[in-house]
């Protein structure tokens, strides 16, 4: 695999049980390249290692004053300074080919598997883990498949010229033979310590990023409570303490660097000592001499690439652990299997709460809590929740008369089919979740509307449903052309207001017009007339079509076709929000923020005391519904 071959047709099927078996696995399937770059690195560092003999050759022809043995011991030197040069050249494109096309393969992989678990990864793993894996992850990743090759290609030079000095010059040899593997193993005593050091350091650097990004993200607030210099503090310490985490361990590092040094130090200096013995012995040769200093001293170039790899490694496995974390994660699926391609159609239910969605009607489900209310739209979009969770699953559909608890909630069924038996990209088109916190890409509204759809829904119509005019207006005027589809919107939707958001991301939703659609809290940052003509708009725009949204909005609720009331992870009561503000006190208290007392009051006036209750609040609310 080359650079311009990229990207990968198929990355491959990751062997993700741990870090290490990651890194095994990304070399196996880079063997090519390893080979490639380890031929050259052999060129590069035996030329290198050759250049003591020419040397050593050369001077012995001065010693006994021969013209020609000089003359090939230039020629030989000539040749080996141009293999040298080849092999270095190739061995850098080959090595960085390999971290490239390793750091590729790790993205694509990334990329496939967050594209296949969606909005349940980052309820899984945190948003900034995924992108911590996704960017320096894969640079240390790629950094240690690059220096494997190099690493192997020094290896085997040092045991090749180990075993060449020995059968050279035996006296001289063996004691370069027995310091070489002193040399190379040296530090092994130091890794674990150094390893240790630096996954801290990375630890505390990834919590004080992690506090910056809070920071930064909450700055609005924290300035409107004068809280800045709180936060401000907590990243100080932070810092400090990256700052300390990092000197700890490039102390070790450094230490590591420095018996590499002065061990090879030790070694040179026994050579020469030993070796001008022998050569007042008459045992060998000025040139011997000459030829092995020479190649102790350059073997330190190729000994520091064990240095390199320790290092490489020691940053590179905790950054394969994470991946091999976040691409462990697999979309549940029945052991029966994937069914057709085929899109299903009909009813939407979630056997675990009971909730059952009517094909071609508005159904709006009020859960007292957000965040069942956010594990419920998951669910409903064919991520549930991981096995073992706590959830049952509830027998008797709406009744909720029983539950029987289980390990692994069951799988949501349209039109009678589990959505975990489809091939993905089926059911993403038969079910879209938009949660509660939608995120916009940055580009032009054009390209944000340019989604996979069903073709029914003009990018015009779901504008006009989602009452985006304002919002188009001031694009307008952003927009170079005054054309609105042209205007560029920032990262995130940074640059607009939060219901300008919501809106844009809700006429997303409805251009896919997709089979069942799920909306959580579609609108909770508008107000309330425009929220009453959104919920005119969706009702509109989406007949026919199954609709699910989770709101405890009573503008929305008295629009539609089904109210159901979801307590405590089961079906309490269905019906419509006229009758169920009325008769059903859970479902008034999260309607209407009932308090104890007002419940308590609704109580006695029920059971036939004291007419206590203050129905102004019901007739309020009524009102100004029928006025939106």
């Amino acid at each position: 695999m080359q650079i311009h071959d990229l990207p990968y047709p198929d990355p491959g099927l990751p062997d993700a049980r741990s870090g290490p078996r990651f890194l095994l696995w990304l070399g196996r399937n880079q063997l090519g390249g390893q080979l490639k770059s380890l031929s050259w690195g052999l060129l590069h560092f035996l030329s290198v290692a050759s250049l003591p003999y020419g040397v050593g050759f050369a001077v012995q022809a001065v010693v006994e004053g021969s013209g020609a043995r000089l003359a090939l011991a230039g020629g030989l030197i000539l040749l080996l300074g141009a293999a040298l040069a080849l092999g270095d050249t190739m061995l850098h494109r080959t090595a960085v080919t390999n971290w490239i096309t390793a750091a590729a393969r790790v993205q694509q992989l990334l990329a496939r598997r967050t594209a296949a678990l969606g909005a349940a990864l980052t309820r899984r793993v945190a948003a900034g883990e995924v992108v911590a894996v996704s960017t320096g992850d894969v640079e240390k990743i790629g950094w240690f498949v690059e220096a494997l090759s190099r690493f192997a290609a020094a290896a085997l030079t040092v045991v090749v010229v180990s075993v060449g000095l020995v059968l050279y010059q035996p006296a001289l040899g063996v004691v370069v033979a027995v310091g070489m593997p002193v040399l190379a193993l040296a530090v092994l005593p130091l890794l674990p310590r150094a390893t240790r050091r630096a996954d801290r350091q990375r630890e505390k650097a990834g919590r004080a990023t992690e506090l910056a990004s809070d920071t930064v993200a909450g700055l609005r607030v924290l300035r409107g409570i004068g809280g800045e210099e709180l936060f401000l503090d907590r990243y100080r310490r932070a810092s400090q303490d990256v700052r300390e985490a990092a000197v700890r361990s490039a102390r070790m590092w450094s230490l590591i660097s420095a018996v590499q040094v002065l061990l090879p130090g030790l070694l040179l200096i026994s050579v020469v000592w030993y070796g001008i013995e022998l050569a007042r012995q008459g045992r060998i040769t000025v040139g011997e001499l000459v030829t092995v200093y020479s190649a102790v001293m350059i073997l330190n170039y190729p000994l520091r690439h064990f240095e390199e790899i320790a290092m490489a490694y020691s940053f590179s496995r905790p950054s394969a652990q994470r991946a091999a974390r976040v691409l462990s994660l697999e979309r549940v699926t029945e052991p029966g299997g994937l069914r057709a391609a085929k899109a299903p159609a009909g009813d939407l239910y979630d056997p675990v709460t009971g909730l059952l969605a009517p094909a071609g009607r508005l159904t709006a489900v009020v859960c007292g809590d957000p965040d069942l209310a956010g594990r419920l739209a998951d669910r409903l979009g064919g991520h549930p929740t991981d096995a073992g969770s706590s959830e049952a699953h509830v027998s008797g559909g709406e009744s909720g008369a029983a539950h029987t608890p289980v390990v692994g909630p069951p799988s949501v069924l349209l039109g009678g089919v589990p959505l975990d038996e489809l091939p993905l990209d089926t059911a993403r088109a038969a079910v879209l979740v938009q949660d509660k916190d939608p995120v916009l890409l940055s580009g032009t509204l054009a390209e944000l509307l340019d989604v996979p759809s069903s073709g029914a829904v003009r990018a015009e119509e779901a504008l006009t449903a989602a009452q985006c005019g304002d919002v188009l207006d001031a694009l307008a005027q952003a927009s170079l052309d005054d054309d609105p589809m042209n205007a560029r919107i920032t990262e995130r939707g940074r640059s607009l207001s939060g219901g300008q958001r919501q809106r844009l991301a809700l006429a997303r939703s409805l251009v896919t017009d997709p089979e069942a659609l799920v909306l959580d809290e579609p609108t909770s940052a508008v107000d309330s007339h425009t929220e009453a003509r959104i919920a005119d708009g969706l009702r509109a725009l989406r007949t026919g079509r199954t609709t699910v949204v989770l709101t405890s909005s009573p503008l929305l609720l008295d629009r539609a076709d089904r109210v159901v009331l979801v307590h405590e992870g089961t079906v309490a009561a269905v019906g419509v929000h006229r009758e169920l503000v009325v008769a059903e006190p859970r479902y008034r208290a999260v309607v209407t923020r009932e308090t104890d007392e007002e419940a308590a009051s609704a109580a006695l006036s029920q059971n036939g005391g004291a007419p206590l209750r203050d129905d102004t609040g019901i007739e309020e609310l009524t009102e100004i519904e029928e006025t939106a």
